[in-house]
């Protein structure tokens, strides 16, 4: 069985590459998109057992199970937690040459201090070591987090959420946690739940909402909350190809209305209404100071027995079309001449993408402000090993990686952000790459000052406190 597979030189493959990430492993870690439930960091929640942690809230997990046939019952249905990890441990070694495979090698490292392949053959104590750690102290949700040496995480929180949380998990939990607004409900007014979610911000913000007015001042008045709790990012999630173009008001206000009378909307209608609320939500977040977080290139919608099995996040999504870049940019222009364009973060699903939003990081800027507009680390799919460096290799080409805000998990568990060091581990290791082929200087301080501010200080500053 192998043993010692993650060891001090993994993905290091020169003198210097060890020395750049002997220069940044022990950096503190900022978070800035992840889906953690701010209840069980609040909480310190401790984990039933190693599934409940770490197979059941992993999507990629439960894709691979399926692509190599584990019935659905068994992955996200009603069998035990302990068949449910069995099953997961079976599927491991079958994972060979995909990030899962490192991913787990490096999370039962670095958590359990495990340093062997999970397989059918060790499952039964690797189940019992890892529920008996689980239940010690040391071992809550942020305790596993201070072990990658978390110092902010920002969750991802719809505009009706409970944010009281955040603050008590970073005064009682000695970790700084924020809220960041996922805005998608907002503008979903196709979708059968804005129903239901439209009723909850009346009653809680206490407003018989009739028009669009109405709306927009409710909206308002929660975003207000946000900037109160300490959001400084928002994100939508822009699915298929991105397809916008300028909406005026009083049509968004007819197709509000045309829904509260419970006609039927047609596509122009919801895309008169989307269009013309991302402009007003992207004005409000620049007043605030947030970051925008676009997220764009993915086809959500694929199965439909699985989405009903699973949820809408059940990790059975793909690669969507390529971007529409005029309307991307339309957008950003209209937000740029009206003196309202946030920081923007530009995250895509399709890598033949990459270029494309590399180069749109030199094509909006503002006086004194660094990195204004960046191309996002590796998302979902891509933030694998070869993803990475593409997404490094490219912003490099067209962009300015030294003013690139680094890695994010993206992840609803506190295990995942073991892909820090493997984010850091690939970056020292690809500038080393470059300096071997004379396309850098081997000049040292240079270069740790580049990887440093890339895993922590651009965050920092650029997102979280500038």
């Amino acid at each position: 069985m192998a043993k010692n597979y993650i060891h001090d030189k993994f993905y290091l493959k020169s003198d210097l590459a060890v020395e750049l990430y002997n220069g940044v492993k022990d950096l503190p870690v900022i978070d800035y998109h992840n889906h953690l439930y701010p209840k069980d960091l609040a909480s310190n929640r401790k984990f039933e057992n190693i599934t409940d942690g770490w197979v059941k809230v992993d999507p990629y997990k439960n894709r691979a199970m399926r692509i190599t046939g584990v019935p659905e019952n068994e992955i996200t249905g009603s069998v035990s937690d302990k068949r449910k990890f069995f099953n997961w441990a079976s599927t491991v070694p079958k994972t060979i040459g995909n990030p899962l495979f490192v991913w787990n090698a490096l999370e039962l490292k670095r958590i359990f201090g495990i340093d062997e392949i999970l397989t059918d053959k060790n499952a039964e104590e690797v189940w019992n070591f890892c529920n008996q750690k689980l239940q010690n102290d040391g071992f809550g949700a942020v305790d596993i987090l201070k072990k990658f040496r978390l110092e902010t995480a920002c969750t991802s929180d719809d505009l009706l959420d409970d944010l009281s949380f955040h603050k008590k998990a970073t005064e009682e939990q000695n970790v700084q946690v924020l809220p960041s607004l996922r805005g998608d409900s907002i503008l979903n007014i196709e979708q059968a739940p804005f129903s239901a979610w439209f009723e909850k911000l009346q009653q809680l913000t206490n407003q018989n909402i009739t028009n669009l007015d109405d709306y927009k001042i409710a909206v308002i008045g929660q975003l207000n909350k946000f900037s109160d709790a300490g959001c400084r990012l928002a994100d939508h999630s822009l699915d298929g190809g991105f397809t916008f173009c300028n909406s005026a008001e009083i049509e968004a206000a007819n197709v509000f209305s045309k829904w509260q009378s419970k006609s039927k909307l047609n596509e122009i209608d919801i895309a008169q209404f989307k269009n013309y609320m991302l402009e007003f939500l992207g004005e409000e977040y620049s007043k605030r100071g947030w970051t925008l977080q676009l997220h764009m290139g993915a086809q959500r919608f694929t199965s439909s027995r699985l989405r009903k099995l699973a949820g809408p996040a059940g990790g059975y999504g793909t690669m969507g079309i390529l971007c529409d870049i005029s309307g991307l940019c339309m957008f950003l222009d209209l937000l740029e001449s009206g003196g309202n364009l946030p920081r923007i973060i530009l995250y895509t699903l399709n890598p033949a993408d990459n270029e494309a939003f590399a180069t749109i990081t030199g094509s909006y800027t503002e006086d004194g402000v660094p990195g204004k507009i960046q191309f996002g680390p590796g998302w979902w799919y891509n933030d694998q090993y070869e993803g990475i460096r593409k997404q490094l290799t490219d912003l490099t080409s067209y962009g300015l990686l030294s003013h690139f805000v680094g890695m994010t998990t993206d992840s609803r568990s506190v295990f995942s952000f073991s892909r820090h060091e493997y984010f850091r581990r690939i970056l020292c290791n690809l500038i080393s790459e470059w300096v071997e082929a004379d396309n850098l200087p081997r000049d040292y301080e240079l270069l740790l000052k580049l990887v440093k501010d890339i895993s922590y200080s651009n965050s920092k500053n650029q997102i979280i406190n500038k």
